[in-house]
């Protein structure tokens, strides 16, 4: 069974100094994503300061506003509350979510982090489970080796050895420690490396032209940050239990315009 998978920190759907609204744009995105599973990260569920201006959905949640119409099931974990609102990690699904749990993994009071661990079912009856994990890692390197000891520590205890899994989000790894520190313990893939060994499916880009990108598809490269002219690897995509068939990261002014990140989309297959 072949799976689209996605992980995209959408900066809580706002862009620039003054933190203009850029909800709709991102919920463009995720339609030309059109991804099975996405892996949400500073998902800003409740923000009573935007919900009054111009462009800003005037009613329900951000999350709901984002999974209308293509998402029938989703798992928020909150990680930041403050006086108007609260952001955390998410993840939509199109497949059902029989279970998930927020795992708060703050290193300190300054950084608020989070790891949201799903489970969804493929298929009907018992079908198959596949444990996702969505992540978003601290800016400070020791913050992130101990959050990513948690993980470890996590999935060891928590996800039989042989459930297929995704973990996804935001490493903020751009000096390659967490990288290593995952593939040894776990046993996992990381999609940019994986595809370089994949045969590449040139379909994958023709559900990228309606928005006219250009995307990144050299071998063991998943430059996602910024999104204006991507260089640093900050986010990726660990699987165990699938081929990993190809990985793209789509450009372009379009989708710089969403967020300071571009998307990481994969194509798996269980």
């Amino acid at each position: 069974m072949k799976l689209r998978v996605a992980t995209y920190n959408i900066h809580k759907g706002v862009t620039g100094i003054r933190g203009r609204p850029r909800i709709h744009d991102v919920r463009m995105a995720l339609d030309a994503i059109d991804a099975d599973i996405v892996f949400l990260q500073e998902v800003q569920d409740r923000n009573e300061r935007l919900a009054s201006q111009p462009g800003y959905p005037l009613s329900g949640t951000q999350l709901d506003f984002l999974a209308t119409g293509a998402y029938a099931h989703r798992a928020y974990g909150m990680n930041a509350i403050y006086p108007h609102g609260h952001h955390g990690n998410a993840i939509l699904s199109r497949h059902r979510i029989i279970d998930f749990t927020n795992h708060d993994i703050s290193d300190h009071i300054l950084e608020k982090r989070g790891l949201l661990h799903a489970v969804v079912r493929f298929g009907r009856g018992k079908g198959r489970e596949v444990h996702l994990i969505c992540v978003h890692f601290g800016l400070i390197k020791r913050s992130r080796l101990r959050q990513a000891t948690f993980l470890a520590d996590f999935v060891q205890r928590e996800v039989p050895a042989k459930a297929p899994l995704i973990i996804a989000g935001d490493f903020n790894d751009w000096q390659q420690r967490v990288d290593g520190l995952l593939r040894d313990r776990l046993g996992v893939d990381e999609v940019g490396g994986a595809a370089e060994s994949a045969t590449p499916d040139r379909g994958v880009l023709d559900w990228l032209l309606p928005w006219r990108t250009a995307s990144d598809t050299q071998a063991g490269v998943a430059r996602t940050f910024p999104s204006f002219a991507p260089w640093l690897t900050l986010d990726r995509i660990y699987v165990r239990g699938f081929q990993i068939l190809e990985m793209q990261v789509p450009k372009g002014l379009a989708w710089a315009r969403c967020s300071d990140h571009a998307p990481l989309i994969a194509e798996l297959e269980l």
